[in-house]
């Protein structure tokens, strides 16, 4: 009997023993082993991280006119995991926000789930007309431009206000500020009540910038580009206009555009700003720098007698030649202005290899200064690659791949007394002045002259405008489709500068793949046209600024 009451009591004593090894084990794994994991989960029941964004910064033209600036857009979400009328809501979405409701199939266990950001009118009265209150609405911080004919340059943003292209992404870091971070403490059983705040990190407002653009002169040059386009019924096109003498890019319009205030995504074909991101074989606008190239060289004067062959297909060293001007003997001045192929071509073959040097003086194949996103750098054909053709292929604008603003640029040098200009589109930048010129006084007094009766006499007659001087050159190019050059569809730009007295500027510009029948167009009857309509539109504008 005594021995069986010893026998419970110890068996009750080692199970209780065990118990208590079980529970110091436990607890020394739990504030030794494990600590850290339940500081962390502590620490998350009582302490919350906040972020505080500043408010986009506006963008400003150069008149101080606002082109970017914040407003409010509404939201739509749900949460889930409270749905009251989940079938209801469910067959809304699927009907009219199939991608929501997709999500919604995928992550019904979340407690937050977006329909659409940034809703569209029709789309709140879908929500409003539908009436359950499963589907919240709430105001959002989103960008508002009040020019469209400036959305691919300036750009748009993301859902998030963060800059999605142009020079919204440009700029982003600017204008976005610095987020404000910081911790703070709470009661963890009712979450109302804060105490201590821990700073981590101090934000900023964002700056807002000025630009060099006019929006005016946006629109006015945007409207005449679309009604060109339209009449020649062309894919795509864009004009250019700077201030030669301060390098201020003034216009910088792109057709295809889209509308930078529509809640749909747009094509991203339609954001670009084909004056930056389009790189081309202008044709014989780049007979300008390879005139100049001979000039400089001393290879040729402007009164000399060139043998143009007077006829439209001539043969120089062997090869092909193409011309459209039937020209006899005449001044190398006037096979510039007539845009003779032939008479250029055995002018530009005297020059040889330097041709490429010459051409990396006006700054092509090199990007603008304007770091622009998605700029190209345009391309020449180096002489280390050079077949016995491409001489004569880049004495007339091939094998040469140029933008629009590559081209301003360069008809600014010209301009600018042979200095180079540094292009900028910020308006308190200041920029980089070039002194030395990089061609001789000389030659780019014999090449304005040449520009000039090209305006008057030769192939951009339509470019003349009373009362001014107008330089300028006009080009016509292949496009190459299938790996061929195709003769029916063309690329036709035209180069100009407008002077009186200090009064200077440079217009280009440029329309690409008409779709009409033009057995007989050039960039004489489609891009000096646009020329002249624009330049009248902004010396009306200048003159009443």
């Amino acid at each position: 009997m005594i021995a069986a009451r010893k026998l419970r009591s110890t068996i009750i004593f080692l199970i209780l023993f065990g118990a208590y090894c079980i529970i110091i084990v436990m607890l020394f794994y739990l504030q030794i082993f494990n600590s850290s994991f339940f500081l962390h989960l502590g620490k998350q029941q009582y302490t919350v991280s906040a972020t505080v964004n500043p408010p986009r910064a506006p963008i400003y033209d150069r008149n101080n006119k606002p082109v970017a600036m914040n407003a409010e857009c509404l939201s739509a979400f749900l949460l889930p995991r409270q749905l009251e009328q989940a079938q209801r809501t469910a067959s809304f979405l699927q009907k009219n926000f199939p991608a929501a409701y997709r999500r919604l199939q995928t992550h019904h266990d979340r407690h937050f789930l977006y329909i659409k950001r940034r809703l569209a009118p029709y789309e709140i009265a879908l929500i409003e007309k539908n009436g359950t209150d499963d589907i919240k609405i709430v105001k959002e911080p989103c960008r508002f431009y009040p020019f469209q004919t400036m959305g691919t340059l300036i750009g748009i943003t993301d859902i998030d206000n963060d800059g999605l292209s142009g020079l919204e992404l440009m700029f982003n870091q600017q204008l976005k500020g610095k987020t404000t971070t910081c911790s703070l403490e709470r009661d963890a059983r009712s979450g109302h009540f804060y105490f201590n705040k821990i700073l981590h990190q101090q934000g900023s407002q964002g700056t807002p910038i000025q630009l060099t653009i006019d929006s005016d002169l946006q629109f006015l040059a945007y409207t005449e580009l679309k009604d060109s386009m339209e009449r020649f019924k062309a894919r795509e096109g864009g004009v250019v206009i700077i201030d030669p003498t301060t390098g201020e890019l003034i216009v910088s319009v792109s057709a295809p555009d889209f509308n930078p205030n529509s809640s749909k995504i747009p094509d991203p074909n339609t954001m670009k700003n084909f004056p930056f991101t389009q790189a081309f074989e202008a044709g014989s606008v780049i007979k300008t720098f390879a005139a100049m190239a001979a000039l400089e060289a001393g290879v040729v004067t402007p009164d000399e007698l060139i043998d143009c062959q007077n006829t439209k297909t001539g043969y120089v060293n062997g090869m092909k030649i193409n011309t459209v001007h039937e020209d006899g003997v005449v001044t190398f001045s006037k096979v510039i202005e007539d845009s003779n192929n032939i008479g250029t071509v055995k002018v530009i073959l005297r020059v040889g290899p330097k041709l490429y040097d010459y051409y990396r003086r006006f700054g092509f194949a090199q990007k603008t200064p304007i770091n622009f996103p998605g700029q190209q750098a345009g391309f020449i054909n180096h002489p280390h690659n050079w077949t016995k053709r491409s001489i004569v292929s880049l004495s007339f604008g091939y094998e040469i791949r140029v933008t629009l603003i590559q081209l301003a640029q360069a008809f600014g040098l010209i301009a600018n007394n042979g200095r180079p200009v540094t292009l900028h589109i910020l308006k308190n930048e200041q920029p980089k002045q070039h002194k030395q010129p990089v061609f001789s006084p000389k030659v780019l007094a014999q090449m304005r002259e040449i520009l000039t009766k090209t305006v008057l006499e030769g192939t951009a007659q339509h470019a003349r405008i009373k009362g001014y001087t107008v330089m300028g050159k006009t080009g016509t190019a292949n496009l190459i489709e299938h790996g061929r050059y195709n003769e029916n569809k063309n690329v036709y730009t035209f180069a100009g500068i407008i002077e009186k007295g200090p009064y200077k500027r440079v217009i280009v510009t440029y329309i690409n793949d008409v779709t009409i029948p033009h057995y007989h167009l050039y960039a004489s009857n489609v891009t000096v046209p646009l020329f002249e309509r624009v330049a009248e539109k902004m010396l009306i504008h200048d003159h009443m600024v």
